[in-house]
């Protein structure tokens, strides 16, 4: 992969982490003390509106809203502008899942992070992760299609997504993705999911983690306008199935059932 795309792959979902890792430990497979760094790895974590708490708390804190919850009841959710399945009707919640293009969902309550950009006195920019707690009384997840199923479907708008691009010769202005979306049929992760996920899981999720940044580097138009608009809207025709399909798969790996 190029080391352009090999940037974008950096910073996956955060949600993925959060679920896959939750879900885990209500399952008995990893301690609660692991947590907090497995989700937040070198970033800085909190929780924003837990019951039972009048400011922000690390992550560590806001953690415990979750313990009486089965795995099953703890769901991913990529919504999209007019795709949110997953979430309840209209309101805070759904816009600011909206918003940030992901969620975590449980029969009470969800669960949404915010990016706070700052720059400290030196000029160093960082993030924090806010993670803002949403009350969503009697939300019921919707169906969702299985680990295999959502496999299929992303090797099958993968390849008809390359297709596409090759006859748009995209290669020539933007080689950087083209590149990219070759190198995803032997893709190299790091992105894994903690015990208790079987293989068709873990696999599809490295495959797709790493496919969401190449799509979010697909989306980005080359310096010196080098792409026009009519070239841009070719592109994105053609990524947009595949846009779907990545989303899917991610649900369908992280929401799937846990085997101690």
């Amino acid at each position: 992969m190029s080391p352009a795309a090999d940037a974008a792959t950096r910073t996956a979902r955060r949600s993925t982490r959060f679920v896959a890792w939750v879900r885990a430990w209500r399952a008995g497979l990893v301690p609660f003390d692991e947590l907090a760094d497995e989700i937040a790895a070198d970033e800085e974590h909190l929780v924003a509106d837990a019951p039972g708490t009048w400011t922000d708390v690390p992550l560590g804190q806001g953690l415990p809203i979750f313990a009486k919850l089965r795995p099953d009841e703890i769901r991913l959710v990529l919504p999209a502008p007019g795709d949110p399945r997953g979430l309840p009707g209209p309101g805070e919640l759904t816009g600011a899942a909206l918003l940030a293009g992901e969620a975590v969902m449980t029969p009470s309550f969800g669960v949404v992070p915010e990016v706070r950009r700052h720059t400290s006195g030196s000029g160093v920019e960082f993030e924090t992760v806010l993670w803002r707690v949403m009350p969503a009384p009697e939300h019921r997840p919707v169906f969702q299609m299985g680990a295999a199923e959502a496999e299929a479907q992303l090797t099958a708008a993968l390849g008809e997504a390359t297709a596409r691009l090759t006859k748009l010769d995209v290669a020539q202005w933007k080689p950087e993705l083209a590149g990219a979306l070759q190198a995803l049929r032997r893709p190299e992760s790091t992105e894994t999911l903690p015990p208790g996920f079987d293989p068709r899981s873990r696999r599809l999720f490295a495959r797709a983690s790493v496919l969401d940044q190449v799509l979010a580097l697909a989306g980005t138009n080359a310096p010196g306008g080098a792409v026009n608009g009519y070239e841009a809207q070719q592109r994105d025709e053609a990524l947009r199935p595949l846009t779907a399909a990545c989303r899917q798969a991610l649900v369908a790996a992280c929401n799937s059932p846990l085997h101690p």
